[in-house]
């Protein structure tokens, strides 16, 4: 007996092209994708309107594949532009139109690397018709059992499977034919960040910026979008637009244009302040807690930022310190536990020497204090992550014993999170905080108390993460991606 097989229709296939030319390469991925998600987008509209189809409709990432017999000659101070031995190499790519420059600059290091072509064709991993219909506002995927048959039986739909961080987390991973990975992720893994990062943050991907500062508190959204204000009155400033949710967006014609709060705001509250290089600063509000540390960092990752940094409150743990000091984090007390299974508790997170000296050269430019004077209000050391927001509820005994023995200066919820992250995905990080409380010495956060202090520092403190976003945009790529963040055998892609 044999089963009924539903004919599979996808469009023409296209045989793989070899470039020398990285330019024309990306050209022709972007052909390609487009090609797909088009064909995507019209069967699924038809099957929308003509009730159930009598064929499945598939279409194909594409990808690029690179084959080298030799080392190559690459140079040993760069942490990424060629693999690490011969053999067979491919990624997966989805929306080459959003990563043109990236890609564009990857494969021309790989190829200068090896000085051998790479080749460009379709993949075997079909496109999910979820992901291929995400940027057509004019369609939308509806939950099974409103269409008139499943979606399943007709296309593609996410497979977790092969959605996931075995690339990046090091537990191998190889295609189907044998090739090896030549990006940290898979085309299928970036789409679900990208419409993630769509639903959390209500903007686009493509408004993301190259420099991400994370924070935990409002009043930080409130003086960054004053910032972004100025900094559009201000032509010599470079930047362009301030984007913030559901697509707003003053530009420097109308710096004053009105920026509202929705009616239902999303989970983290994002706003960009924009170049046209995308070199411009990214501020996300991820709220409190580990969780959605990681849930925010694990999205931006694909858009693979130069560099993020976590400037949020904290409570400060020693009595010499004092309501508005800062603290910037030269180590990690992790016991924030959302990353245990990805990151082992007993990896290192090290201090990048690049993000610190800026850090501390923008305190000392923001402040107008340095040398030893700075010590009167910024502490250096290791900074604890916990994922109990009460813990000064429990018996003090065991929490304060730990925080004692591990040197700790301060404790919050997302900087090692953000950290760890950072160090998994191969994105430069860095912390500096601000105390805002000291429960262990009868200064806690109640209401009222605080509120000179953030009318004073929160300001100050956003543009001390700001300066150094600006400092570390100077510094060229190759230098600030570190190879303190790339294990032994890694991606040619950044």
């Amino acid at each position: 007996m044999t089963l009924n097989r539903t004919p599979i229709c996808s469009p023409d296939p296209a045989p793989h092209r070899s470039f020398t030319d990285a330019k024309a390469a990306v050209a022709e991925l972007i052909r390609l994708y487009a090609q797909g998600t088009d064909y995507l987008r019209q069967a699924f509209q038809k099957a929308i309107e003509g009730g159930m189809p009598d064929s499945r409709f598939r279409a194909f990432y594409p990808e690029v594949r690179i084959t080298t017999t030799s080392y190559g000659r690459t140079d040993s101070r760069l942490s990424f532009g060629h693999v690490a031995e011969p053999g067979h190499y491919a990624t997966t790519i989805t929306r080459p139109d959003l990563f043109r420059k990236y890609l564009t600059q990857q494969i021309e290091l790989l190829m200068k690397s090896h000085d051998v072509p790479v080749t460009v064709g379709l993949s075997s991993t079909p496109i999910p018709v979820h992901f291929a219909v995400l940027n057509d506002s004019e369609l939308n995927v509806p939950q099974d059992g409103v269409l008139p048959f499943l979606m399943r039986d007709v296309f593609d739909v996410p497979d977790l499977n092969t959605t996931n961080d075995a690339i990046v987390n090091g537990v191998g991973f190889t295609y189907e034919d044998g090739a090896r990975p030549l990006a940290p992720f898979t085309a299928q893994r970036i789409d679900y960040s990208l419409a993630r990062l769509a639903h959390y943050t209500a903007t686009d991907p493509v408004d993301f910026q190259n420099h991400v500062l994370f924070t935990n508190y409002q009043f930080y959204v409130d003086e960054f979008i004053a910032y972004g204000r100025e900094a559009l009155r201000d032509p010599t400033s470079g930047y362009v637009a301030l984007v913030g949710p559901a697509g707003q967006r003053v530009t420097a014609d109308d710096p004053d244009a009105l920026m509202i709060d929705l009616p239902k705001m999303p989970q983290m509250p994002t706003y960009h302040l924009t170049r046209e290089d995308g070199a411009g600063i990214t501020l996300v509000n991820i709220g409190i807690g580990p969780s959605n540390a990681k849930t925010a960092t694990d999205h931006i990752a694909v858009l693979r930022p130069h560099v993020w940094l976590m400037v949020g409150h904290c409570a400060g743990l020693r009595n010499s310190q004092s309501l508005g000091d800062f603290v910037l984090a030269h180590a990690y007390l992790r016991e924030d536990h959302v990353l245990d299974d990805d990151l082992p508790i007993w990896v290192p997170i090290p201090a990048l020497a690049e993000v610190q000296v800026a850090l501390e050269d923008a305190v000392e430019q923001v402040t107008a204090l340095e040398g030893y004077e700075l010590k009167r209000i910024m502490r250096t050391g290791t900074v604890a992550t916990i994922d109990n927001r009460n813990w000064e509820l429990r018996e003090q005994a065991g929490p304060v014993q730990r925080l004692s023995q591990s040197r700790a200066v301060a404790l919050d919820m997302e900087s090692a999170t953000i950290a760890a992250n950072g160090f998994r995905f191969r994105v430069p990080y860095g912390t500096l905080l601000c105390v805002s409380d000291k429960p262990l010495h009868g200064e806690l956060k109640l209401p009222g108390m605080a509120s000179a202090f953030y009318k004073t520092q929160v300001s100050r403190h956003l543009m001390i993460g700001i300066r150094a976003m600006e400092s570390l945009r100077e510094m060229p790529l190759e230098r600030l991606h570190s190879r303190k963040l790339r294990s032994f055998e890694e991606t040619a892609f950044l």
